[in-house]
């Protein structure tokens, strides 16, 4: 084992000793300071996982969350200086928590909760002109390609993690149903925004990302969903500066 890994297996973990030769500024044994300085580290990894998963923090509680925290982080320390960026796998890694798997939808609603992180960070995009869609001769409208702004996220969960998310983020939300959601992060100005999907629409969605034409993605999503709303979907799109390109596809 190098002296890095095991320096930084040592600070992130209050198991293993500190570091032979590691000396403090006096150059004496670095024992104390070290210490401190290991859960300073702690503190900020778990407080950045905090501000990036605050329903899951709110779901399983303060010290359970810390817990957690406490594993995971051991299990991957950052690979970036951005804090803001630390807990990308922190979903799955709750997929694989055996002591919280009777918790099913948490993995699911962290991914979420990540997806607006990630919407939030996302470049800008000069949004799609609306006027694309009456300039287009309607006969071409289905060869339409649509392409999404880079801050728009789909999630597609067995869970309703919309619902998750509206209860335990508003007040006198009502409770979650019973039923699989799919979800689309959009930027509409500077805070994302998860909307719930209508049937139809996460395979719409889903489909526009293949850079396949619009006819396509309509047909996909009326197979699913046969009174999937073509129209309002778009609205919505349009609305939230979700788009930002439409070419026909005989001229990509």
């Amino acid at each position: 084992m190098s002296d890095q890994t095991t320096f930084r297996t040592a600070l992130l973990d209050p198991e293993h000793p500190v570091p032979n030769g590691l000396l403090d500024g006096a150059g004496n044994p670095a024992g104390a300071r070290f210490s401190v300085y290991r859960n300073n580290v702690a503190v900020s990894l778990t407080e950045a996982l905090e501000q990036t998963f605050p329903i899951i923090h709110k779901l399983i509680g303060e010290e359970n969350f810390r817990a957690v925290a406490g594993f995971y982080l051991r299990a991957h320390p950052p690979t970036s200086p951005i804090l803001s960026h630390y807990g990308e796998g922190f979903p799955a890694f709750l997929e694989r928590f055996e002591p919280l798997s009777h918790l099913g939808y948490l993995p699911d609603t962290a991914r979420l909760e990540h997806a607006l992180v990630h919407s939030y960070h996302a470049a800008d995009a000069p949004p799609l002109n609306p006027a694309i869609f009456s300039e287009t001769a309607p006969d071409d409208l289905p060869s339409l390609v649509l392409k999404l702004a880079p801050s728009v996220q789909l999630l597609r969960s067995p869970w309703p993690i919309h619902g998750i998310w509206r209860f335990n983020t508003e007040d006198a939300a009502p409770q979650p149903p019973g039923e699989a959601q799919d979800v689309l992060i959009t930027r509409p100005d500077f805070d994302p925004l998860p909307r719930l999907l209508p049937p139809g629409g996460g395979t719409f969605i889903a489909t526009l990302t293949q850079s396949v034409p619009l006819g396509t993605a309509t047909d996909a999503a009326t197979a699913e969903a046969p009174d999937f709303d073509l129209a309002s979907l778009l609205s919505l799109l349009l609305q939230d500066s979700a788009l930002t390109e439409a070419t026909l596809k005989d001229h990509t």
